[in-house]
């Protein structure tokens, strides 16, 4: 397929600057702030950073979690001073005054628990919060401070990856697991497997059949919903009754993060370990968006929710011994660049253009 060429302006936030012939650090989550543009949270493998001035600026923030390894960030939207972070080693943190100051979150979740993957928060209740761990879904009704299992009928789960709420019926949520997906219908009281087209007949008992690393949800066409799993991408269009691969165009078929426009759910976006492919047509065709990454194997991305034009994409560490300024790219569309104030360098007023 040929994409429309655009013009796009690459700023490189100000992170972390590495000097040639040093590995990068790895930027594991990306989560920007629900109402204002200019603050955005970004942890590593080694540190929390946030920035309050659009990346001109940014502080790595002094935190009691500094000794376990952050994997995923939720920004709360219905109060957005409330951050939390799930760790590898000591489940949930909380922050009620973003990033300032953190406490353990942990009642009910911690003794079955330890390695925390992903947050959904509820769209109208601000009290419930979900959240994806290594052995089940958990959820709290409390805002956090008391967390209770809600497992029943995922027999076979390993690990849980991601989840997925539908935009229309919040009582309907997907979850990614190594076994591939299941679904609720009921608010997680029962899960049921709804792999049809996604994992061979043979192995669909296994526990380990298929890892599902992203799910999200079109939130215009009820039942339409994407995976991105270590084995391809899939999209389903009967509120997962049955999948479909869809991967013309992709060069590499591990999919590590999806993200999908709320404006126009045609468009997509698949991190991969060779770049970030984009689709114009609710994935039929893909092609890659690279231009200005300084390396390609993306593990962490995000939109704007302000503006999702505004693609934000971290990195893994890059094994090789050249000179990559930074491993936090934001492309934004040269026609919106005067209403941001991200500050970029060593390429300003460069022009890229992306197919």
């Amino acid at each position: 397929m040929t994409f429309a060429l655009r013009a796009w302006v690459l700023c490189c936030l100000l992170l972390s600057v590495t000097a040639c012939g040093k590995q990068s650090d790895t930027v594991v989550a990306i989560a920007p702030h629900p109402r204002n543009p200019d603050i955005l949270y970004v942890a590593t493998n080694e540190s929390l950073y946030k920035t309050r001035d659009g990346g001109a600026t940014w502080s790595k923030m002094t935190t009691d979690l500094s000794s376990f390894r952050i994997l995923t960030l939720g920004v709360d939207p219905h109060s957005p001073a409330n951050v939390l972070a799930g760790t590898m080693g000591d489940a949930v943190y909380k922050s009620p005054d973003g990033g300032q100051s953190w406490t353990p979150h942990n009642a009910g979740l911690k003794e079955h628990v330890s390695v925390v993957n992903q947050f959904v928060f509820h769209p109208s209740d601000a009290d419930t919060i979900y959240v994806a761990t290594t052995v089940s879904v958990f959820r709290s009704k409390d805002g956090g401070r008391l967390w209770e299992e809600r497992m029943y009928g995922m027999k076979e789960v390993h690990y849980v990856v991601t989840l997925a709420m539908d935009p229309h019926n919040p009582d309907v949520m997907y979850a990614g697991t190594t076994g591939g997906v299941y679904k609720t219908t009921d608010g997680t009281a029962h899960w049921e497997k709804v792999n049809n087209g996604l994992i061979p007949k043979e192995k669909l008992d296994a526990a380990m059949a298929l890892g599902v690393n992203s799910l999200v949800a079109d939130p215009m066409k009820p039942g339409t919903v994407y995976a991105g799993t270590t084995n391809g991408l899939f999209k389903t269009t009967d509120a997962a009754a049955s999948w479909t691969r869809i991967e013309n165009g992709l060069t590499d078929h591990y999919i590590s993060v999806l993200l999908i426009d709320p404006t126009n759910p045609n468009i997509l976006y698949a991190g991969t370990r060779k770049g970030v492919h984009k689709t114009i047509d609710g994935g039929k065709t893909w092609g890659p968006s690279n231009e200005g990454l300084t390396t390609l194997n993306i593990r962490a991305m995000a939109l704007s929710p302000l503006n999702p034009l505004i693609v934000y994409a971290g990195s893994n560490e890059s094994a090789s011994s050249t000179c990559h300024l930074l491993n936090l790219t934001t492309f934004i569309p040269i026609t919106y660049l005067h209403t941001l104030t991200i500050r970029s360098f060593e390429i300003e007023n460069e022009l890229f253009f992306v197919a």
